[in-house]
């Protein structure tokens, strides 16, 4: 009885190694944005990317959570100006963030901010070594409600945030420490911050988002949509009646565009700014690679003047469902804010 005992647990314990060695394998062979957005709510519609690590060496500043706010300041302000912060949602919040909260785009390693019809949360991934006790004391210091448990909500709230500074995002009224996994997530909705930290390690995004997510590389900083999101926040139905009609006769000369499934617009290491479009079939990858790049390549319609004012195309390639674009932006064009919201001509449904 005693051998099989042995017998018995050394199993167990091999298949643990080989679970976690394929596990440990896994995650190294990723990039930290498909970490991040794997741990993403699942019924995320709209996922917001900064690689706060990247965002640093690329403006050439070098900030800690012990730098002054002027050197923060200084840093976001390059890091505006090479349009690599918009997807942020912490940018406005982040002088007050550094003093105050023990994390802030200073330190953080990245940041990503979901969003779906249910809530939002904004996940921060800080760096090995950070204080997370520290943090908690520092939040408690400035009046948020200590939970029960280490993974708990704490709870602030609007009042709170109006007494801690200005311009704090309401993101920040319910805070989560998730020291194991290096995260701090913000909600402005309790109990949909606490389904969040639940489900950190469920499925992550929906499955339509991982094509345009593993084809957008390691980038600075991104913008990541649902084709529901997509044909409904962006569409040119947004624009006024006379640009709509000016889309409408360039869609009837560009020839068949469909329907986006889900959608990329990145910032890469090069600083082009990289666009995966995701199709339901091949066969309307493969128009839609010629109908949207000529469609880049006119007027912009609901944004003003051209899309070649803002970029030129380098390269629009098929390969299976999916449509990618290679743009050179202009100097001093902000292509991936300027394209992110509002009425765009690419999310044509």
């Amino acid at each position: 009885m005693r051998k099989r005992l042995v017998i018995g647990t050394a199993a167990a314990v091999v298949v643990a190694l080989v679970v976690g060695g394929l596990l440990w394998w896994r995650n190294h062979d990723r990039t930290d944005l498909q970490r991040a957005t794997s741990m993403a709510p699942p019924d995320a519609e709209r996922l917001s990317w900064t690689d706060w690590t990247a965002v640093r060496r690329a403006v050439g500043v070098s900030t800690t959570a012990d730098s002054p706010v002027s050197d923060l300041n200084r840093m976001l302000t390059k890091g505006y100006d090479a349009d690599l912060t918009s997807t942020s949602a912490l940018v406005q919040s982040a002088p007050v963030l550094q003093e105050k909260y023990g994390f802030s785009p200073a330190s953080a390693d990245w940041e990503l901010f979901s969003q779906s019809t249910q809530g939002a949360v904004v996940m921060i991934h800080l760096p090995d070594g950070t204080d997370f006790g520290g943090i908690g004391d520092d939040l408690a210091s400035i009046g948020y409600t200590r939970p029960s448990s280490d993974t708990g909500v704490w709870r602030g709230g609007e009042d709170l945030l109006n007494s801690i500074g200005p311009d704090l995002t309401p993101e920040l009224q319910y805070v989560a420490i998730d020291s194991d996994d290096g995260l701090v997530l913000t909600s402005d909705n309790e109990g949909y911050l606490s389904q969040a930290v639940d489900e950190l390690h469920g499925d992550g995004a929906s499955d339509e988002l991982d094509e345009v997510i593993d084809a957008s590389g390691e980038p600075l900083s991104a913008s990541i949509y649902s084709g529901d999101y997509t044909c409904s926040a962006l569409a040119m139905s947004h624009a006024d009646p006379s640009e709509q009609q000016a889309a409408d006769q360039l869609l009837a000369d560009a020839g068949d565009v469909n329907p986006i499934s889900s959608f990329a617009m990145s910032v890469q290491p090069d600083r082009h700014v990289r666009v995966v479009m995701a199709f339901e079939t091949d066969d309307q990858a493969k128009t839609n690679a010629d109908t949207r790049l000529t469609l880049a390549r006119g007027p912009a319609p609901g944004q003003g003047g051209t899309f070649g004012d803002r970029f030129s195309v380098k390269s629009a390639t098929a390969s299976g469902k999916l449509v990618t674009m290679d743009l050179i932006p202009r100097r001093d064009a902000y292509v991936l804010s300027d394209l992110g919201s509002g009425p765009v001509l690419f999310a044509t449904c």
